[in-house]
């Protein structure tokens, strides 16, 4: 990363900081908003928009910054040229404002969050997406529609996936093919819900359906799905393998069948209580027999899987060097470069009566296992960034996958018309 920081550093010394519009002020929207205004030079955070924009104020104001307000592109393009930090309601005006180099969207909402995604795509500007969950459900169309346009669409640094991304293009510069990219996690439950989860979701003041999408298995499954449709990877079986494991990470290079990885074209999975946590781990083999000494007198072991892994992912700390990386260079830290390879499909969390309208991602009615997209398309189920609003048109019991065919859709999303797009662009 140290070609980033000179950039930056270059940036702040002539005076042409990159000036990000951001999306979204939540618990990690206020995070990065602090981390770049009093932490990152030669970038600063040059406009808000959030649906409640005294939570936008908020995150300036904590930052120790005081905004102005504007809901038109006009006042939002003067007070960007005049350098003062600028909220408003309006997430449209601040895209189609003039000045903004690099959109973030830190919402986590799927239909929004494409809404948003399209128009920054439509208008040329480079996007960095904290919001795994739309990026799961339609990320393949997107990013496909942002290189016909010219842009760079990219996840984050910071989260799971985009460290997986960093750690599996290090592992392959040195020769190794990877055959498994990991996620570690210290707990999994599926049956969580926003009323077990509410106590945790107040003390770290974060949105209890999001903490819920962390504990059920959901998150963890767009997380890894987003890896696989990156890098080409698959899952083994519905849900991943997910192995409760409480000893060290170099452990797992005895657990997995090698020519079973290899026959796969590597896997995306995760581990339960696994040491160093929190963090990601990727398994791989190096072809050259006479490098395999070299690897072991390096403390890599025998083989023939080797073991490498980042004992941490910084969240929003880390998003100011995917943005300088792709406004500067032109390089995504993660983005899928053809057609979805896993989805992340709806699954029953308890028994579900006939006309339930589903209450989506962290919600009491369902959570996401991830699933091959040649299966999923087969048997058309239900991705679970589509799930939300959507009625049971009859009853389904608990742990059993949904279907289009079990839903009425909600009229007039975005999300459908893009994932129709996506599986007419992408055929299997």
């Amino acid at each position: 990363m140290m070609i980033v920081d000179t950039a930056l550093r270059r940036r702040a010394e002539e005076g042409r900081p990159i000036r990000v519009g951001m999306v979204g002020a939540g618990y990690m929207g206020r995070g990065l908003v602090r981390h770049i205004s009093t932490s990152v030079a030669g970038m600063r955070v040059a406009a808000i928009s959030n649906r409640n924009p005294a939570h936008a104020e908020r995150a300036y104001t904590e930052a120790g910054l005081s905004p102005t307000r504007a809901d038109t592109a006009d006042g939002i393009s003067a007070a960007v040229a005049l350098g003062r930090p600028v909220v408003t309601e309006d997430a449209f005006a601040l895209i189609a404002a003039e000045g903004i180099d690099c959109l973030v969207d830190v919402t986590g909402a799927v239909e929004f969050g494409a809404q948003i995604t399209v128009a920054a795509i439509d208008r040329g500007l480079t996007v960095v997406t904290m919001n795994a969950e739309l990026d799961c459900t339609v990320g393949p169309l997107l990013a496909h529609r942002a290189r016909s346009a010219g842009v760079i669409l990219t996840g984050a640094d910071g989260d799971q996936p985009a460290v997986q991304a960093n750690l599996l293009r290090f592992v392959r510069g040195l020769g190794v093919t990877p055959l498994v990219a990991g996620n570690v996690k210290g707990f999994q439950d599926e049956y969580r819900t926003p009323t077990t989860q509410q106590p945790f979701a107040e003390r770290w003041g974060q949105n209890v359906h999001m903490i819920t999408s962390f504990t059920d298995g959901t998150k963890v499954s767009f997380e890894q799905a987003i890896v696989a449709n990156a890098f080409g990877f698959t899952v083994p079986r519905r849900g991943m393998y997910g192995r409760d494991h409480s000893g060290h990470i170099d452990e797992l290079t005895q657990m997995y069948d090698i020519d079973e990885l290899r026959a796969y074209g590597g896997i995306v999975d995760y581990v339960v209580g696994a040491r160093p946590a929190p963090g990601v781990y990727v398994l791989g083999t190096h072809d050259d027999p006479a490098q395999h000494p070299y690897l072991e007198l390096y403390k890599l072991g025998p083989g023939p899987l080797y073991s490498f892994y980042t004992p941490y992912h910084l969240c929003h700390f880390e998003v100011p060097n995917t943005v300088v990386r792709a406004v500067d260079f032109g390089d995504a830290a993660l983005t899928p470069p053809a057609g979805p390879h896993v989805d992340v499909v709806a699954t029953a969390k308890r028994d579900l009566p006939a006309g339930t309208t589903l209450d989506g991602i962290g919600g009491y009615d369902s959570y996401g296992v991830a699933e091959s997209h040649a299966v999923t398309r087969a048997d058309n189920l239900l991705p679970m960034g589509i799930s939300e609003g959507c009625v049971l048109r009859r009853a389904v019991a608990k742990d059993s996958v949904l279907g289009y065919a079990d839903v009425t859709l909600p009229p007039g999303r975005l999300v459908d018309v893009l994932r129709a797009e996506q599986d007419k662009q992408f055929p299997v």
